[in-house]
């Protein structure tokens, strides 16, 4: 009642007043009644402000459906990070490493980069997640991370995730628990879900499903920077920053049909790492450290060319190399002109 008669009191004539509430949930349950209220005065316009897992976009967006908009703001881009850099490379090698979190820019060693996430991971994220959902048992959430992390941009699901628990801890965790906390980190914007995709059949399919984190570098700082597998970590990226320019991205299935040894007809499903939809335009995107070979090559472009619609296919790679489409219209590009280039989908 107090900051609403604060508010009120100060608009003292009909030109438009702007209010910014920031970490709006350290007030107290109260808050959406007194945004309710603000929504009311005609020449007043809004800005609520919440981080990680105390202050949801479901909360606001459940409560105020229809009557405000959420803007998402994510970890640096590439390009964004690479301005605090000379060379492009080096950028790289702290970026993939290290992720975009601006905080990092500030720390000029390495080991001031991973006690920053680090503690920032168990510190702020994981010990908002336990005190919002009264999560009472460490041990299985911190677990359950540690999966998550090691096997980002795999096929997974519940069931699996549940058989590596019980390899690691000799506990079982049920697979309605395991959603559960998989929804947490997703609601905390620790990791976000991808679900499979049927690019022939048109459909999606529930299991299994890929779990990206939306910061890397908070993911490499979970495993102690141990698992430093840059194809993964690339794979990542590209889906952040796909995410981040407001694409829909899936990962894309597609089913292949051939005659074995024997004459019998066998199935094999191929995968396409992203089905991407922008507007009313749709990609699809492998995402590639290294074509080394003629063998590699045929591999990533496998699925590409069993899909039979006329949108864009493209291969990213880590090298710096010109943009370049082959005689089957895929086109190939560097992961810095992919990065840096907000367009870059449309070359």
């Amino acid at each position: 009642i107090k900051l609403y008669n604060y508010v009120k009191d100060n608009i003292k004539d009909d030109e438009m007043h702007y209010v910014f509430l920031d970490e709006i949930q350290m007030m107290n349950s109260n808050f959406t009644d007194l945004i309710n209220g603000l929504l009311h005065i005609e020449n007043l316009d809004i800005y609520v402000t919440g981080s990680n897992s105390k202050f949801l976009s479901s909360d606001i967006l459940t409560e105020f459906r229809g009557r405000g908009d959420e803007i998402r703001v994510y970890p640096l881009s590439f390009a964004e990070f690479c301005t605090a850099y000379d060379n492009k490379n080096e950028a790289w090698k702290d970026y993939y490493t290290y992720g975009g979190l601006p905080l990092i820019l500030s720390r000029k060693t390495d080991e001031l980069k991973a006690e920053y996430l680090i503690s920032l991971f168990n510190n702020i994220y994981l010990k908002d997640i336990k005190e919002r959902n009264s999560i009472k048992t460490d041990d299985e959430l911190d677990i359950l991370v540690d999966i998550v992390a090691s096997a980002t941009g795999s096929l997974t699901n519940p069931t699996k995730i549940s058989n590596s628990f019980k390899s690691m801890s000799q506990k079982s965790l049920s697979d309605k628990t395991i959603k559960l906390y998989l929804d947490y980190l997703s609601d905390a914007f620790l990791i976000e879900k991808s679900v499979r995709f049927d690019v022939k059949g048109k459909k999606y399919i529930n299991t299994p499903a890929k779990y990206y984190f939306e910061d890397v570098g908070l993911r490499n700082a979970r495993l102690n920077f141990r698992q430093q597998e840059e194809n993964h970590i690339m794979e990542n990226i590209i889906y952040n920053e796909l995410r981040r320019r407001g694409c829909k991205v899936d990962v894309g299935m597609v089913e292949q049909r051939f005659v074995d040894g024997e004459g019998k007809w066998q199935r094999k499903q191929l995968e396409v790492d992203f089905v991407v939809n922008e507007g009313n335009q749709k990609y699809y995107i492998q995402s590639a450290l290294a074509l080394p070979d003629k063998e590699k090559r045929a591999q990533e472009m496998a699925s590409l060319l069993k899909i039979n619609d006329s949108f864009k296919k493209i291969i990213v790679v880590k090298d710096n190399i010109n943009p370049w489409r082959d005689e089957n219209g895929i086109l190939t590009m560097g992961l810095v002109d992919f990065l840096m280039d907000i367009n870059s989908l449309n070359k």
